[in-house]
């Protein structure tokens, strides 16, 4: 049958997860503390334990010495009391003595059992830490077990969980005994012991959610970019897949949105918004506006990274969102800081930088200066006043960004190229009449007769019409112009 001593090991291996060699070291230095504050010192104290741990055994390693050469009994034993226990026992050997624990006295036990209780917490402390610590950054189950000054402790079994009021969702409240999912944000061994710091708040709470809801993020067919949070309000999580066949907001969302909406229960009802990473700056800003739909991006200072998002009247609430915070997320999420207004701000704005660049190539200089004039200068059509942010991005993709690039074609090609109605192509034409000088060089334009030579009627001389008399008989000349000819 099994000695206390080993049921007792066991018990410990099983309860507190301890190492059998760990415990074992630990009543080794106990016995070991007893000794010492029984001899004076361990240094020759000796511990072994009994097959099965059945029993310990403590031994005393003494010199043998003459007897007139005795000077400590600790450490020594004479060569008549050395022969008690070995007959054959010479001077110099190393005799082990066996040691009564019952010898020791309470103060030693006392002792020995102060360094066990020690130990044994240093070692417990230890491990949960060293376990709990690998654990980091993944989710834990909890139970409420009281609350105080709002910070919530939570049961987590072999120890207590602490879940700070400043890590809590302000959509979320808890009662005794609810059972709480959380993230292992922080392990600390604290001057109080060992802390394990859980949050619901933290962007990092919802990529584990998101690892446990969808197979295709959790085995990396899609990829997270980037997630940003109002804890309690929304959630925008950027997404990409490097499969050409693999949508990722549609898996993120789910059929009829059923993953997104589990996710969403978890999060007590936050709203969370998948969108589609994009390399393309404009195209990454329209998504991140998301659930509003942008008409065009601008892109205003590439080295500040800020930009003007374009929307319709009705779009701009949804842009802008509750108290900000869809344009705010997006910021975040896009590392971009977003304007967003209509299309009537954006063409009254006259803070806009396209706008300035278009009134100071229209208008710069004196009311006596003229309008510039195609081919003289290069005008882009994204200077001209009253132009809609559509047609100069409809423009610009079929490669027409200048006013001359767009004077060189017939509206009926313009409409084809750009997909522009053929009425907006009219318009656009009407804006550039409007604002630009345009000068056209046609053949004959001058109605000048220079260069046409006629015969002299006396003396059939060579004239020309800048001729007032005949070269050669000074006849009087004079040219009369019908409507078909010209004749001196």
């Amino acid at each position: 049958m099994a000695s206390d001593m080993a049921e007792a090991i066991r018990q410990l291996v099983s309860e507190k997860g301890i190492s059998e060699e760990l415990i074992v070291n630990t009543l080794k230095e106990a016995l070991l503390a007893a000794y010492k504050k029984k001899y004076g010192t361990s240094e020759n104290a000796i511990i072994r334990f009994k097959d099965n741990y059945e029993g310990v055994d403590i031994y005393a390693k003494k010199e043998i010495v003459a007897d007139d050469d005795l000077d400590d009994d600790v450490l020594q034993i004479a060569l008549s009391d050395a022969r008690e226990f070995a007959l054959d026992a010479e001077i110099g050997d190393i005799l082990e003595l066996p040691i009564d624990p019952q010898e020791f006295d309470l103060q030693s036990v006392m002792v020995a059992k102060q360094t066990t209780r020690q130990n044994f917490r240093d070692i417990s402390r230890d491990t949960l830490y060293a376990e709990y610590k690998s654990k980091q950054g993944e989710l834990i189950i909890g139970y409420f077990q009281r609350e105080r000054n709002g910070v919530i402790y939570v049961d987590l079994g072999k120890v207590e969980g602490i879940f700070p009021k400043k890590y809590q969702s302000p959509r979320e409240v808890y009662h005794v005994g609810d059972r709480i999912k959380a993230l292992i944000y922080e392990v600390d061994k604290g001057k109080n012991g060992l802390q394990i710091i859980l949050s619901r708040s933290h962007a990092e709470f919802v990529t584990k959610l998101l690892e446990l809801e969808i197979p295709e993020i959790y085995d990396k067919t899609i990829e997270i970019f980037k997630i940003v949070r109002e804890p309690g309000y929304r959630t925008k999580v950027a997404v990409y897949s490097k499969r050409d066949d693999v949508d990722p907001v549609g898996a993120c969302v789910g059929p009829k949105g059923i993953r997104s909406q589990l996710i969403s229960q978890e999060l007590e009802g936050e709203k969370i918004d998948f969108v589609k990473y994009d390399v393309d700056p404009r195209q990454f800003i329209k998504n991140a506006l998301s659930p509003a739909e942008v008409r065009a991006v601008h892109i205003l200072d590439e080295a500040k990274h800020t930009a003007l998002a374009i929307v319709s009247d009705k779009e701009l609430s949804i842009a802008i969102g509750k108290m900000g915070q869809n344009v705010k997320l997006a910021n975040r999420l896009c590392d971009w800081n977003i304007d967003v207004k209509t299309e009537e701000q954006y063409l009254q704005d006259g803070r806009n930088l396209e706008l300035k660049r278009a009134a100071d190539s229209l208008f710069a200089g004196s009311d006596e200066e003229a309008a510039p004039e195609a081919g003289e200068e290069n005008v882009n059509l994204s200077d001209l006043p009253d132009m809609k942010p559509e047609w100069i991005e409809a423009l610009s993709a079929a490669g027409v960004a200048l006013v001359e690039d767009f004077l060189e074609q017939d509206d009926a090609a313009l409409a084809q190229k750009s997909g522009i109605d053929v009425a907006d192509i009219g318009k656009i034409r009407g804006i550039i009449e409007e604002n630009i000088e345009i000068v056209q060089e046609d053949e004959g334009e001058t109605g000048s007769s220079e260069g046409e030579e006629y015969a002299c009627p006396d003396c059939g001389t060579i004239v020309t019409p800048d001729m007032k008399r005949c070269p050669s008989c000074g006849v009087e000349l004079s040219f009369e112009y019908g409507d078909d000819e010209q004749g001196a």
